[in-house]
């Protein structure tokens, strides 16, 4: 079975600025897909062009087997999308505004009124179904766009920051609702909340200056990043006589004091000191409780991959 998105030397010029240059990835069938990238990198043109928004300057793009371009009929009624900032009619209310996206999108009407309540109850809009979207919170305008997304069940969802806006319980609420589109729905979705990345997505994709500099699932791009280089210990012995210790092993850059008997212990070039650790806090006779490599958070190995890419050449 095909890919559910498939990107192949895709590029997209502002004039005579590329936004994207050749990018080539592929997600599939009832993956849920971080897209992450700084201010800039490209991320808001590729999903745009996913959408229909624009075609590429060049390469292609195909969701479900269509091209984005020359077959984008075809292939916007396989997705739904929420931009980042949502576009709704304001002197609308919210279920006349699901009418309206529900026909635009082809919902035969005798299931209108069923796909309309179906969505309103998944995000949590039964209370303001009768509200000018107007007149809504920043939380609701996000939900009922997220509930037009989800209209006539398509099998790709695009979210641009789909819970921006929203506050601590509503973020919980519609995570899990997007976690529970997971198989029945592919999901891309952009975010600058690194935590909520992690916690949804199976595969994170990285971009900067329009090219993709990483791409594997959170854990793996963690281990890759770490290489054993943080190390957490908890040893038994007097920490005057700890720290120096280990700052004296070959390799170390940096230890600190994390806690009562609780070391870090920064390594140089990724380099796996806890072979070395073990034997040397046994010949010193301290009680080794705890070693174990710290794995980097999803953010550490974002800033990582953005700054190096960024570092200006020698």
């Amino acid at each position: 079975m095909s890919p559910m998105i498939e990107v192949q030397d895709l590029t997209k010029f502002y004039g005579p600025t590329p936004a994207i240059s050749r990018l080539n990835f592929e997600v599939g069938r009832g993956e849920i897909v971080g897209f992450l990238g700084p201010n800039g990198a490209g991320k808001t043109t590729t999903l745009k062009i996913l959408a229909g928004y624009f075609p590429p300057t060049s390469g292609t793009a195909r969701i479900n087997g269509f091209d984005c371009f020359l077959e984008s009929i075809q292939a916007r009624r396989s997705l739904g999308y929420l931009p980042e900032t949502v576009p709704l009619y304001p002197d609308l209310t919210v279920t006349q505004f699901l009418q309206f996206a529900a026909r635009a999108k082809g919902v035969e009407s005798r299931q209108e009124k069923r796909e309309i309540e179906r969505v309103i109850d998944e995000c949590g809009l039964r209370e303001v179904r009768h509200t000018l979207n107007g007149s809504l919170s920043k939380g609701f305008r996000q939900r009922v766009g997220l509930a037009q997304a989800l209209l006539n069940r398509p099998p790709l969802l695009i979210l641009d920051e789909p819970t921006i806006g929203l506050d601590p319980s509503q973020i919980v609420e519609i995570r899990q609702l997007i976690k529970e589109l997971a198989g029945d729905h592919t999901v891309i979705l952009s975010s600058h909340i690194l935590p909520e990345v992690s916690q949804l997505c199976q595969r994170v994709i990285i971009i900067n200056r329009g090219q993709i500099v990483a791409s594997d699932s959170p854990e793996n791009l963690s281990r890759q990043l770490g290489h054993g280089s943080r190390i957490s210990l908890v040893i038994k012995g007097p920490p005057q006589e700890i720290v120096p210790v280990l700052k004296a092993l070959a390799g170390v850059r940096d230890v600190s004091v994390t806690g009562e008997d609780r070391y870090l212990v920064q390594g140089q070039n990724g380099q796996d000191l806890r072979p070395e650790l073990a034997r040397l806090v046994v010949a010193h006779g301290w009680q080794l409780l705890e070693l174990k490599a710290q794995e980097f958070t999803l953010e550490e190995v974002f800033l990582n991959l953005v700054t190096d890419e960024e570092a200006p050449e020698s």
